[in-house]
């Protein structure tokens, strides 16, 4: 009997050490990287027939190169060069700028999307991942007076 209260009772030693490794693993926790940094950049109001630039940073912090298919859509229709998809590689050390020049006579909601895809021969030997979640997007509003 006195050897199971020995094995069951736990040492102050013991007892730091579950503690120093719960404290670890919520750090390790914490330090997840994001997969997609997107700074989508509109003017928030526009005159009709008004020429509009919208610009899309992206970037990322995995280590790992992804394929990224970068593109707008809006709740209305839009001509010109709104409609450009961008296929590019996208790596941690060099991010990626994106520019469209449009006209709209409407208000509208515009979403920058950025999806991350499996494509041959875009980044550097074809090293490149695909995250599970494979779609982040951004959503503004451009007022036209």
């Amino acid at each position: 009997m006195r050897l199971l209260q020995f094995l069951f009772r736990a040492s102050p030693a013991t007892l730091l050490l579950v503690l120093c490794l719960h404290l670890g693993a919520n750090k390790a926790q914490e330090n997840t990287r994001r997969i997609i940094i997107q700074n989508f950049e509109i003017p928030t109001t526009a005159n009709r027939d008004e020429e509009v630039t919208a610009v899309l940073q992206v970037k990322t912090e995995l280590k790992e190169c992804m394929v990224a298919k970068v593109y707008l859509t809006s709740d209305v229709p839009v001509e010109g060069t709104f409609n450009y998809k961008y296929t590019r590689c996208l790596c941690d050390d060099y991010p990626n700028t994106y520019y469209w020049d449009f006209h709209t006579n409407r208000t509208v909601q515009i979403a920058a999307v950025v999806d991350i895809i499996r494509e041959l021969g875009i980044c550097p030997n074809d090293a490149a991942v695909t995250p599970i979640k494979n779609r982040f997007y951004t959503i503004k509003t451009l007022v036209v007076a």
